[in-house]
C-alpha cells in the first residue's frame, strides 16, 4: 500500500523551508506532496481521491486567497473527512488571529501552527506529530495487544470493543467468517468457538471471556491487596483519577476501584475542545489514559472489574465491599462513581443495545457506519461531540432534540461547529418512540411533538446521549442522597446552620464530605456539581486536601 499523503498548500516564500522540514522528519513514512495555489490543490485532491490514496494531513497557508479557500476546505471535508486540517500562520502575525479562530470554531480546521523558523523547529514538529498520531490510531495498522473475532453486530462484540478501546488497549476486530478471522482461529487451535474469541498478543486465546477474565489475562488486577489503605477511590473517571493522582503523589496509599473503564462518561468523548491546556482539543480516551498513567506512576493501585457493592464504618476505618465478596479497608473514601447513560425505556430498542443501539460509544463505532445515515438522540455537549465525530464517517448524521434549541444545553463552540457541518441535520421537537430489526437495528419510529405525526426511517445505528443517572444505588442509607440519587455533601447537609440529626461529630461536615464522616463525593455523582470535566478534576484534587484534614483532625 502506498504511503499516506501529507499535503502542503503554500505559495509563500516560506514554502521551501516548510516542505524541507516535513520531508526530513516525515518523509520516510509519508509522501510529502505540495501545491502552490488553491486551484492546483483542488486538482491534486481529485487526483489523489481517484487513485484511492490516503491523505493524513493537509497544511494550508492562512494567507491563501480567500475566494478559493472555502471551496478548498469543503473539498477536503468531502473527500477526506478524517484527514487532519491545519492552517499555517506566520509567527506573531496578529492579523491572522480572527480568521484562524473563526475557522477552528466552525470546525473548518483542526488546528493552526506557526511556520518553522529554525531547523529543526521542534515546536512545529510537536504539533504536527500529535495530529499525525491521532490520525494514525484509526487509519494505520499497528500493534494489537488483542484481536477480537466476533459477530459484527452482536452486543457482546460491541461491549468488548468498547471496553478495550476505553481502557486504551490496542485491539483489532475481525468479523466471524472472514478469511482473517478463520486464520486467527485456526492458529489458536479453536475449531467450534463460542464467540467472541480474543486472541492475545502472546498467542493465548479466550473464548467468550468475562470482563474479569480479560483483565486478568492482560495482567490487570481484579482483586484488592491485603491490609489497609489510606484512601480508597471508587471510580476512575476524571474526578476519581484526579483524586488518585493527588492522593498518591502526596504520600497516601491509594487504591482505585473501577468496574468498567477508565475515563467514565468523559472517556467516551471523541474530542473535548475546551479542556484547559489542550488548545487543539483532546479525546476523552487520551485524557483518561494520561491521567491513569500519572496516578500509576505515583504508586496508586488499580483494581478493575470488581465493583463496590457496599460501604460501612468499622471503628476508625471505612470498609468497602466488592462484588466478589472481599473487602477493602481504608481510613478515607472518595466516591467518584459518576453517572450512567439514561436509557430510552423502549423495550424493542433496549433489546438491541450493542446491536445498532448505542449509549455513548460514538468513538468506538464511528468507523463501522462509514457512508451510512445514523441518528443521535440528545441536545447536550456529549451528543454534540458524538454528532461531530460521527459526521467524519457517516454520510449523514441526524440529531433528534426534544427541545426547541441547543443553546440552553450545549456549549456555544459546539453549536457553531454543528451548524457549519454540512452532513449534520438537526430535528427539533422530535423523539424516538419505537424501532426494531431482525437481530440488529434496521429502522426507527420518530414522533414530531408539534405536528403530532410519526414516521419510520431506516438506519443501522442510533446513538443515545440523553443525560444520565448517578451510580449510587450501592451506597448505604448512612450516605444521604437527594431525590435523584446524587450524594449530598458539605453545607447542603446543614439545617439552620447546624449538622442534621445523625451526624456523629462536633464539627460540621467539610466541603465535599458526605453524611458519613470520612466519605467524600466528587464529580458528577455529587449533588450540585457542575457537569464538566474540568470541575470534576478540580473537585477530585480538592478532596485530597480535605482527606488530609480528616486524617489529621478527624
Amino acid at each position: 500500500m502506498p504511503d499516506p499523503v501529507l499535503l502542503l498548500i503554500d505559495g509563500s516564500r516560506a514554502r521551501d523551508r516548510v516542505e524541507e522540514e516535513l520531508r526530513k522528519r516525515y518523509g520516510a513514512d509519508y509522501q510529502i506532496v505540495g501545491a502552490s495555489s488553491v486551484p492546483l490543490a483542488l486538482d491534486l485532491l481529485d487526483q489523489l481521491y481517484e487513485q484511492r490514496r490516503q491523505v493524513s494531513l493537509v497544511l494550508a497557508d492562512q494567507a491563501l486567497p480567500g475566494v478559493h479557500k472555502t471551496e478548498l476546505l469543503a473539498r477536503i471535508r468531502r473527500l477526506y473527512p478524517t484527514a487532519k486540517r491545519v492552517l499555517l500562520v506566520s509567527w506573531a502575525d496578529q492579523s491572522s488571529a480572527e480568521p484562524v479562530l473563526q475557522a477552528i470554531a466552525l470546525g473548518h480546521v483542526d488546528a493552526y501552527v506557526a511556520k518553522p523558523l529554525t531547523s529543526p523547529d521542534e515546536r512545529f514538529h510537536r504539533a504536527i506529530t500529535e495530529l499525525l498520531e491521532a490520525w494514525a490510531r484509526s487509519h494505520l495498522p499497528g500493534f494489537q495487544a488483542v484481536r477480537v473475532v466476533g459477530e459484527e453486530w452482536a452486543p457482546r462484540s460491541h461491549e468488548i470493543r468498547e471496553l478495550l478501546g476505553r481502557n486504551g488497549i490496542p485491539a483489532g476486530f475481525y468479523p466471524a467468517g472472514g478469511a482473517e478471522a478463520n486464520r486467527l482461529l485456526e492458529q489458536a487451535g479453536i475449531a467450534s468457538p463460542r464467540l467472541p474469541v480474543l486472541v492475545l498478543f502472546d498467542g493465548r486465546a479466550l473464548a467468550d471471556p468475562s470482563n474479569s477474565e480479560i483483565a486478568e489475562a492482560l495482567g490487570v488486577r481484579t482483586r484488592p491487596g491485603e491490609g489497609s489503605y489510606d484512601l480508597t477511590v471508587i471510580g476512575a473517571g476524571p474526578a476519581g483519577l484526579a483524586a488518585a493522582v493527588y492522593g498518591a503523589s502526596e504520600g497516601l496509599s491509594t487504591v482505585v476501584l473501577e468496574p468498567e473503564a477508565i475515563g467514565g462518561q468523559a472517556g467516551t468523548s471523541s474530542m473535548i475542545r475546551n479542556y484547559l491546556g489542550f488548545p487543539n482539543g483532546v479525546s476523552g480516551e487520551e485524557l483518561a489514559v494520561r491521567a491513569y498513567t500519572q496516578a500509576w506512576n505515583f504508586g496508586a493501585e488499580y483494581v478493575y472489574g470488581n465493583p463496590a457493592t457496599g460501604l460501612r464504618a468499622d471503628g476508625g476505618e471505612l470498609v468497602v465491599t466488592v462484588a466478589d465478596g472481599e473487602a477493602v479497608r481504608s481510613r478515607a473514601v472518595v466516591v467518584a462513581t459518576g453517572m450512567a447513560y439514561r436509557r430510552l425505556g423502549i423495550p424493542e430498542l433496549d433489546g438491541l443495545t450493542g446491536a445498532g443501539v448505542f449509549y455513548g460509544a460514538a468513538t468506538v463505532e464511528a468507523p463501522a457506519v462509514q457512508g451510512r445515515e445514523v441518528y443521535v438522540v440528545g441536545g447536550a455537549n456529549s451528543a454534540g461531540q458524538a454528532a461531530i465525530h460521527l459526521a467524519r464517517y457517516a454520510a449523514r448524521v441526524t440529531m433528534l432534540v426534544r427541545g426547541g434549541s441547543l443553546a440552553g444545553s450545549m456549549s456555544d463552540y459546539l453549536v457553531r461547529e454543528i451548524a457549519s457541518t454540512p452532513n449534520i441535520e438537526i430535528r427539533r421537537r422530535v423523539v424516538v418512540t419505537g424501532g426494531g430489526g431482525d437481530g440488529r437495528l434496521e429502522h426507527l419510529t420518530l414522533a414530531d411533538l408539534d405536528a403530532g405525526t410519526t414516521q419510520t426511517v431506516e438506519t443501522p445505528a442510533l446513538f443515545v446521549l440523553i443525560g444520565a443517572e448517578p451510580r449510587t444505588q450501592w451506597l448505604p442509607d448512612a450516605v444521604r442522597r437527594d431525590r435523584w440519587g446524587f450524594v449530598v455533601t458539605g453545607t447542603d447537609l446543614l439545617q439552620d446552620g447546624h449538622a442534621a440529626a445523625g451526624w456523629p461529630l462536633e464539627r460540621p461536615p467539610r466541603y465535599l464530605e458526605s453524611s458519613l464522616p470520612g466519605v467524600f463525593a466528587v464529580g458528577d455523582v455529587r449533588h450540585g456539581s457542575v457537569k464538566r470535566v474540568a470541575s470534576a478534576v478540580g473537585e477530585g484534587s480538592v478532596a485530597i486536601s480535605l482527606v488530609h484534614e480528616y486524617l489529621r483532625d478527624g
